[in-house]
């Protein structure tokens, strides 16, 4: 393959966004801009319609647009698209009928915003355009001297023009731009690449080497000082799979372009038609590093965080590692809290472990960070989502049992996004499901699931007493919620996690597979990064160590059985070790009553654990939540000999020595005497 001839190509570290605003989107341009400015994005490229400047209301928006903009990055317009009443054809997409006419549009948009940009590309992806063929040379002869005129006009004003390119890359227009001397009077060219994101380029893709190393070879015959920008690249997540965009990004970075411009910052809103029409590709809408609800992927988050060595960092534990022959424990959700936890004592008793993770939680790559120290090549990442069955099917195909532990985890996220709720809970453990069976190997599966399978217990009558709530029934309060109470979904992170937990019993049922759920209460300890949604133990602990306020939603008598992670550890094992007596069962996991808690007597043993009075706030209860849910264990334990054996006292402490000296630096309120070395 053919390396770049130019010897002043760089590999840039910089980058930028492109990002389409449309008139009107005020709101939307003041949220977006300073996250790209925050993502370290040093350029944004956007379109200057020509058909919308002439439209009503149009001057008034580029007047507002491009000086809002250019005052803050550094920005590069992109003049295209003819006003139908100027256009040959009748159409945007078109010539217009006096080819000079856009040149003296471009003059004009240099006169009215120039000071706010330097470049200025001009009209890209003639190939793509609906009205006419460059192949046609009555056709390229228009673009050509449309384009070249407007040019040549730019630069004697001072400008530096940019030609846009076209999608696929084709080396021939290239050539013939050159031979009719645009390339003269253009300062850099522009190359729009999605590989692994569009069919079109799937049969001529060749590689960003190949492909700049053609383009270097031409603009050295003809305009040796010319640039070569990436004026377009992104890659679409339509399959959830997030971990691919940030490589791809990684990748298009490194290559030998002096300018890199990801498309997008945002995806594109389902509401809104694209080019060729609402939904004629649903790719079109999932190019963006953030979703059309503001919600960061994990390419956005990384470069809040970090930045492009941040990107680096995670996208270098994707590295797989070469197969050792043996048969791994698969685990889905491995990276995250439980999942790390199961898998560092898999690893310590010498077997490999498949973590199967999109890293979607943030701190749990950190997780993945700390499990590939310890353990080395034992460890094999597979940074994917259980949405794209297309995409982890081959990662179950040597797997000798399989823990699937992915999923969308808090009930306030899935009443704002239910579909997506539905899309990670209920689709993503089929595709797991479905991945053992096509595998062949009848591996065993076992379920996390939740205890919120049993609904808010409505019909449990509650007595109130000082700092807590109790059933009324004794039974109840004696050994808690037991297995044979029916199930009655509500809320629907609830109903996901409900209906996954039904079919993975079903499995056992129609097609023989070993699998077996834990519906769980709340577990906490080592490598948790709670939040308020979820893992409220060790948000409340994370919160209180930093000083900070506490919110508690209802009057904090509502009650909970909680569970060490090394208890929970020991339960999933077991239950492998017992799999084929227990084939079809769901079981419940928690601490049982001997660590049922209050979220008072939390919040209290955690003051006398740093000896500072907590700041707490309290709030309205939240939907689904349960005034009591204490997990009866007694079918676990009998069946399996398990039982839970570090009283929460004792394990609130070690998760707090944990924090204190991972994420604090040694560093907390922690009272000293409370202080011991942190396992």
């Amino acid at each position: 393959m053919t390396e770049p001839q130019s010897t002043t190509v760089r590999k840039p570290r910089q980058y930028g966004f492109v990002e389409w605003f449309r008139p009107g989107e005020y709101e939307r341009t003041e949220r977006l801009l300073p996250q790209i400015i925050a993502s370290g994005a040093s350029y944004l490229r956007t379109h200057l319609s020509w058909a919308e400047y002439l439209a009503p209301g149009g001057e008034e928006w580029f007047d507002w647009l491009m000086p809002r903009l250019g005052s803050q990055i550094e920005l590069l317009p992109c003049l295209h698209y003819t006003p139908p009443s100027l256009s040959r054809t009748g159409r945007v997409n078109g010539p217009p009928q006096d080819l000079k006419s856009y040149a003296d549009f471009l003059d004009h948009v240099l006169t009215r915003y120039g000071k706010h940009f330097t470049h200025v590309e001009l009209w890209n992806e003639p190939n793509n355009l609906l009205d006419w063929d460059w192949r046609e040379d009555a056709d390229f002869l228009l673009f050509s001297e449309m384009v070249g005129g407007a040019a040549y006009w730019a630069k004697q004003r001072g400008f530096k023009p940019v030609l846009g390119g076209p999608c696929p890359f084709d080396p021939y227009w290239l050539n013939m731009m050159g031979e009719r001397g645009v390339l003269n009077v253009v300062d850099a060219v522009g190359f729009h690449g999605f590989p692994g994101t569009w069919d079109s380029e799937e049969g001529t893709w060749g590689g960003w080497d190949m492909h700049l190393g053609e383009m270097r070879r031409i603009l050295d015959r003809f305009n040796p000082s010319s640039e070569i920008w990436i004026t377009e690249t992104g890659y679409s997540t339509w399959r959830s799979d997030d971990m691919e965009q940030a490589r791809r990004f990684m990748r298009a970075l490194n290559v030998p372009a002096d300018r890199m411009y990801w498309y997008s910052w945002q995806d594109v809103a389902p509401d809104v038609p694209v080019q060729e029409g609402l939904w004629f590709d649903p790719r079109h809408y999932h190019l963006g590093a953030v979703t059309y609800d503001n919600q960061p992927k994990l390419l956005a988050r990384l470069l809040l965080e970090g930045g492009v060595h941040r990107v680096e960092d995670v996208a270098r534990l994707a590295t797989p590692n070469l197969s050792t022959g043996a048969a791994p424990i698969l685990i889905t959700g491995g990276s995250g809290f439980i999942g790390s936890n199961l898998a560092d004592s898999f690893l310590k008793d010498g077997e490999d472990v498949v973590i199967l993770d999109n890293l979607g939680r943030p701190g749990v790559d950190q997780n993945l960070g700390w499990l590939t120290q310890r353990h080395g090549d034992r460890v094999h990442p597979v940074l994917a989502d259980i949405r794209d069955l297309r995409g982890i099917e081959a990662a179950f195909t040597d797997a000798k049992a399989v823990f699937h532990l992915a999923a969308q985890t808090a009930v306030t996220t899935s009443l704002v996004h239910p579909i997506n709720d539905f899309d990670a809970n209920a689709r993503g453990t089929i595709n797991v499901l479905e991945s053992v069976r096509r595998a062949g190997k009848r591996a065993p599966v076992i379920f996390a699931s939740t205890n919120k399978v049993y609904g808010a217990l409505e019909d449990v009558e509650m007595l109130e007493l000082d700092d807590r709530y109790v059933p009324a029934d004794e039974a109840i309060r004696a050994h808690g919620i037991g297995e044979t109470r029916p199930i009655n979904f509500c809320t629907p992170y609830g109903c996901s996690k409900g209906v996954a937990d039904q079919y993975v019993l079903d499995y056992a049922k129609s097609y023989d597979m070993p699998t077996a759920v834990l519906r769980m209460s709340c577990i906490y300890g080592p490598r948790q990064f709670g939040t308020e949604d979820q893992g409220w133990v060790a948000h409340f602990l994370i919160r209180a160590l930093a000083g900070d306020e506490i919110s508690i939603y209802g009057d904090g008598k509502q009650v909970r059985d909680i569970l060490h992670v090394d208890d929970a550890v020991s339960a999933y094992r077991q239950l492998l070790s017992a799999i084929h007596q227990v084939k079809g069962q769901a079981f419940n996991l928690g601490g049982g009553p001997r660590n049922s808690v209050s979220v008072l007597s939390v919040l209290h043993e955690i003051e006398k654990l740093t000896g500072q009075p907590l700041n707490t706030q309290f709030g309205d209860w939240r939907a689904g939540d349960q005034y009591f849910f204490v997990a009866d264990t007694r079918s676990l334990e009998s069946r399996l000999g398990w039982q839970a054996s570090i009283h929460w006292r004792k394990g609130l402490q070690h998760l707090a020595e944990w924090l204190a000296d991972t994420r604090f630096g040694g560093r907390s309120v922690l009272r000293p005497e409370m202080r011991k070395v942190s396992a």
